[in-house]
């Protein structure tokens, strides 16, 4: 179902998250990058050019969404992004949306269900470079 070895970054402050999330994508057979502020993430995204992004919104440095416009205006490749965040707003869903996020999730999220979305995502993403 899912091609394995894609370069996945996640991206949150919170460690508990980062944990079970970073496993479940191993357990998937992806290389897992992590930032855990918005500036590390760019760092990362701009050196290891990931496949896939799971961000967070809220976090120290640099908000995702600042996170989210940098990469939709410097990368090329536009990997798909993940949104995932406590906020409620709807608001938030429709700015992310318009900022090019493919996908908004709300914390709390299946973990099964992230698997699933980014497995779509990254088979139309390869099937859009084939």
């Amino acid at each position: 179902m899912q091609q394995a070895g894609h370069r996945v970054l996640l991206v949150d402050d919170d460690e508990s998250i980062l944990e079970v999330i970073e496993a479940a994508f191993r357990r998937s057979g992806h290389q897992v990058l992590v930032a855990r502020d918005g500036s590390e993430a760019l760092v990362r995204a701009e050196r290891d050019a990931p496949d896939l992004v799971v961000l967070d919104l809220v976090m120290p440095r640099r908000s995702g969404f600042a996170v989210l416009d940098r990469l939709r205006q410097r990368h090329a490749s536009h990997p798909p992004i993940i949104i995932v965040t406590a906020n409620t707003d709807p608001r938030y869903e429709q700015f992310a949306k318009e900022q090019g996020a493919n996908v908004f999730l709300r914390k709390p999220f299946d973990v099964d269900t992230l698997l699933e979305i980014a497995a779509e995502l990254l088979e139309s993403a390869d099937t859009d470079h084939t």
